[in-house]
């Protein structure tokens, strides 16, 4: 178990942590990688709070981030948070401890709809964390009508005010569905085809982005823009005007999961704290603070009993039976995605 002074801790953890822990006793720390703009941030004082153990939290902006900082080993963390297809490309690699689920109880309040997934089909290395969809967000003060498809992302219309996701996957993925391709295609020619459709579309585009399109979007600086349906409601916060839609072709449905790498120090803190984050308490905390949709059975049945369900984060089975869950690609098909994200960046 890693044990720290003070002294080295206050470079660990959040003040709001630190606060909570004694001046003059070393200081157990859990290291947590995250997404950023992802968590109540109180939650982690509270888990110090009551464990006395030290959040070190730190963020991330896309899979392949979190992917390449865990692949080089420069970085110890205890808990991460990938993607679905992430968790299962981490499986492959043998980047993940199994879970003691003795230590993590409240795993029995997760959604069995949300257990038993192609990413983990035997339920060992991962604990779902949140689920959500790609939307489209789009300025209502700036467009003459809502838009329903991504198709308003390549309009020469809203040139220089259209902002794109800076990462292949997602990127790729919305130019595939524009094709009526599927979002995990390995077929060479669709992708490149793909390809074609995002370099015609790339003069129009203002900004790659990731967390930047919270300040973009929200300071009304451009006025489409795709990102997860989640991040939409903290968006709307600093700009009302902003509307979002579930694209009419296809669009990406995820599952976000918590995760122990084999590279980590401090096991059994990992499993309290990805215990923690599964109470009531904290999931309802947290599915209020990011928006994202709970797979706490529990902490859907308060936020239905408060009137607090958004519909567009708990779609019918209609439109999520039209979704599309990304896969672990084949070696092959990402070293494509990296070469042609590669050229289309090279000017950007």
């Amino acid at each position: 178990m890693k044990k720290f002074s003070k002294c080295l801790a206050l470079t660990l953890a959040t003040a709001a942590s630190l606060s909570l822990v004694s001046s003059c006793q070393p200081a157990e720390v859990v290291n947590v990688f995250n997404w950023g703009e992802y968590i109540d941030e109180d939650l982690n004082a509270e888990f110090t709070k009551q464990t006395g153990i030290v959040v070190n939290y730190k963020t991330y902006t896309t899979n392949e981030m979190l992917y390449s900082t865990m692949k080089s080993g420069g970085a110890s963390y205890d808990v991460i948070i990938p993607s679905d297809y992430m968790v299962a490309r981490m499986i492959e690699e043998d980047m993940l401890l199994p879970l003691d689920f003795t230590n993590i109880p409240n795993y029995n309040d997760i959604d069995p709809s949300k257990k038993g997934l192609l990413y983990d089909p035997d339920n060992e290395y991962s604990v779902p964390y949140t689920w959500g969809i790609v939307g489209l967000i789009y300025d209502a003060s700036t467009t003459s009508e809502a838009p329903d498809s991504w198709t308003a992302l390549f309009d020469k219309q809203y040139a220089g005010n259209i902002l794109m996701f800076d990462n292949p996957r997602d990127a790729f993925a919305i130019a595939l569905a524009v094709l009526g391709y599927g979002l995990n295609t390995t077929n060479e020619s669709e992708i490149r085809e793909a390809y074609a459709l995002l370099k015609e579309q790339r003069p129009l585009v203002q900004a790659y982005v990731m967390d930047q399109v919270f300040d973009k979007m929200g300071g009304g600086e451009a006025v489409v823009a795709p990102y997860y349906v989640g991040d939409y409601f903290l968006m709307r916060e600093d700009n009302p005007n902003l509307g979002v839609v579930i694209p009419k072709e296809t669009t990406n449905t995820f599952v976000d999961a918590m995760c122990i790498p084999k590279s980590a120090k401090n096991k059994t803190a990992a499993e309290q704290y990805i215990n923690f984050m599964c109470s009531t308490d904290s999931g309802y905390r947290n599915a209020i603070a990011v928006g994202y949709s709970t797979p706490l059975v529990s902490v859907y049945e308060k936020l239905k009993a408060n009137d607090e369900l958004e519909d567009i984060c708990y779609p019918d089975d209609e439109t999520m039976a039209r979704l599309e869950v990304f896969i672990n690609l084949p070696p092959e098909t990402r070293k494509l995605y990296d070469e042609l994200w590669a050229e289309l960046m090279i000017d950007n």
